[in-house]
């Protein structure tokens, strides 16, 4: 039965005429007791399947309701209608599952998002979320095509880790102890974790840098793409619980290399995107044009979204200091005139994403990588630079921001020397007993190395133009909320 069945994308990208098809999908809109709607996710566009008047029984006719599955067979003819070359005139409908129009959530009208969201198990059935989900179908295709191409290995890290790469320390507990108050305790009253399933604290994972740098050492070149875990109590449209991120790791590769690959890469993932899914990125640049025209004028992107991509795609990114950039945002009118919400008046400071996002957009009108952050606001395992100024310790590090976004991708050159590494570790409060196999890669063939993470969501909102990242994942994991 579904071996014959004709994608709808197959079948309106075709001139073809006057054959035989059976196509299957999900009814959208029912016209006139005559027009039906189809769609099978294969595109946003529907295929029109007219039902002949009297041709189809009454009882069937009112089954062809909006989120009704169904299979129809008959000649595809060029179509009279607008909008498509082709419809499908019906010789056969078979309902395969039926849909109640007066439950069925998703009617033929705009929905907020915030609804949709409600609906995550639904609204992969509406235009913008196939077109989305599409994209970054085609995101994860080209990471893996881009490593693959350049010879890179693909590295599954662990989820459950009794590390934290990050220093964060907001991290989910992994533990198979009761948790109604017996579980076996220390003298000091805290729980016993050796009694536990690992014999140890264990935790879902932040990152799998630590673990992709040992595979590095021996691959030279790897990358990991899998899913990361952070318990922020965050509920901004920037964050999420559960996350996948992309983390390169290439030995012999220093700053400069590192800055390469990542604009290389960047440029890459979104230039096939565009090629391969163009039809889904003009809805989407559409959906979000209309979006903008709801905003004040000082709060609309200068950008659209093509526009954006191209300009991303199109342009070299522009590299700079953080030393640099702190200065060119301290003298800004933006800073004088106090329209920072977080005021830039000392070196030293964390940069916050209107800072980023006003060097990108304001200011050099380009993506920008900045380079050589404070040692103080950033993670031990990062290369501390060389003939630092007096109380300037600067790293190896380097961040990309994107216009629309800030900070998409973060990354550094690995501190290689153990003894410089163990001293910022002493320094941060970092036991190095725990991580004696990271230190192992200093002791046995040490190298010049870097690396880089990238939030794929991040990617994809920026890909996409969607406002909120809880939309450009299929089952949103945030604060109360672990729905699906």
């Amino acid at each position: 039965m579904f071996n014959k069945r004709i994608k709808i994308k197959e079948l309106l990208a075709s001139d073809n005429a006057n054959y035989q098809a059976t196509v299957m999908g999900w009814v959208r809109t029912f016209r006139n007791n005559q027009f039906i709607a189809l769609n099978d996710g294969s595109t946003n566009n529907n295929i029109q399947i007219v039902a002949e008047l009297g041709k189809f029984d009454e009882a069937l006719l009112k089954r062809l309701t909006t989120g009704a599955c169904i299979k129809a067979t008959g000649e595809v003819i060029p179509s009279l209608g607008k909008g498509q070359k082709v419809e499908l005139k019906a010789t056969e409908i078979e309902i395969l599952g039926d849909s109640d129009a007066e439950k069925f959530p998703l009617q033929p009208k705009k929905h907020s998002l915030e609804f949709l969201r409600e609906i995550a198990h639904l609204r992969f059935r509406t235009n913008t979320f196939s077109a989305v989900f599409r994209v970054r179908h085609a995101l994860a295709f080209a990471i893996h095509k881009f490593f693959n191409d350049k010879g890179f290995v693909y590295l599954h890290t662990p989820i459950i880790t009794a590390s934290d790469a990050e220093g964060a320390g907001e991290m989910f507990k992994v533990t198979a102890l009761p948790l109604d108050g017996s579980a076996p305790k220390n003298e000091d009253g805290s729980i016993n974790f050796k009694e536990d399933f690992f014999g140890r604290s264990t935790n879902l994972t932040v990152s799998g840098q630590l673990e992709g740098e040992l595979a590095a050492m021996a691959f030279s070149d790897i990358y990991t793409f899998g899913p990361t875990f952070r318990a922020e109590n965050s509920n901004t449209t920037r964050h999420l619980a559960e996350f996948w991120m992309i983390e390169p790791e290439v030995a012999f590769n220093d700053l400069e290399d590192n800055m390469n690959l990542a604009e290389e890469f960047i440029k890459y993932v979104i230039k096939h995107a565009m090629e391969h899914n163009k039809e889904d990125l003009e809805f989407l640049a559409q959906r979000l044009e209309e979006e903008e025209k709801q905003k004040p004028q000082i709060d609309r992107s200068e950008l659209g979204l093509l526009d954006k991509l191209n300009f991303v795609v199109d342009n070299n990114f522009e590299r700079l200091t953080y030393t640099e950039a702190i200065e060119i945002l301290r003298e800004s009118n933006h800073n004088k005139k106090k329209k920072f919400t977080y005021l830039i008046d000392k070196w030293g400071v964390d940069l916050q994403s209107e800072h980023e996002r006003y060097l990108v957009e304001k200011h050099f009108k380009k993506p920008v990588i900045l380079t050589d952050y404070p040692a103080e606001i950033k993670a031990f395992y990062m290369r501390q630079n060389d003939n630092c100024e007096p109380g300037r310790q600067t790293v190896a590090a380097m961040d990309i921001l994107a216009p629309g976004i800030g900070e998409i991708v973060g990354g550094s050159q690995r501190e290689e020397r153990m003894d410089k590494l163990l001293k910022r570790m002493e320094e941060m409060h970092i036991p190095a007993e725990e991580l004696w196999w990271y230190l192992d890669t200093r002791k046995f063939g040490a190298c010049p190395h870097a690396g880089f993470g990238l939030g794929f969501e991040r990617l994809v909102q920026f890909v996409t133009g969607m406002g909120n990242i809880r939309d450009v994942i299929p089952f949103p994991r945030y604060p109360k909320s672990a729905e699906f």
